[in-house]
């Protein structure tokens, strides 16, 4: 039985590793194995950031890809907490009953679901605010180099 709670939890707190998707689908599942793979890359651009300081053109497209891609499992952690219990267990549970306890809503998923709005908001209009301050820095540049 796969429970509404843990799949919301851990796509919420282990999402950028993929822990969601093994739980649900196994350890077969290739989504789940590259999500790593931007979790990585952003991680790498915030340490680029910290050797090189703020003008590393690179680290302006890493960082924004784990904000990303914290924000998109944030999201599924919200979609699978307010799934239906009936839905929830027809899709991952079918051979249970529609009202199995796996699928049933309880405190800990409101607060699984309540935590990814605050975390994934703020990831996901921290990811634009970074992307478009330096996307709009560079241009200026840009513009001052074209005028001399």
């Amino acid at each position: 039985m796969k429970s509404k709670t843990v799949a919301a939890w851990l796509a919420f707190v282990g999402g950028p590793l993929g822990l969601h998707r093994f739980y649900l689908k196994g350890l077969g599942d290739m989504l789940g194995w590259m999500l790593p793979m931007p979790t990585a890359l952003g991680l790498y651009g915030i340490q680029r950031v910290q050797q090189l300081g703020q003008d590393d053109s690179l680290s302006w497209f890493l960082i924004p890809l784990l904000g990303f891609t914290i924000a998109g499992c944030c999201l599924t952690a919200i979609v699978y907490g307010l799934s239906t219990p009936e839905k929830w267990n027809q899709r991952f549970n079918p051979g249970a009953p529609q009202d199995a306890a796996a699928g049933a809503t309880h405190w800990a998923t409101i607060f699984a679901i309540a935590g990814a709005l605050l975390i994934g908001a703020g990831s996901l209009m921290a990811s634009i605010a970074y992307s478009f301050e330096h996307y709009f820095v560079w241009q200026i540049e840009e513009g001052r180099k074209i005028s001399q």
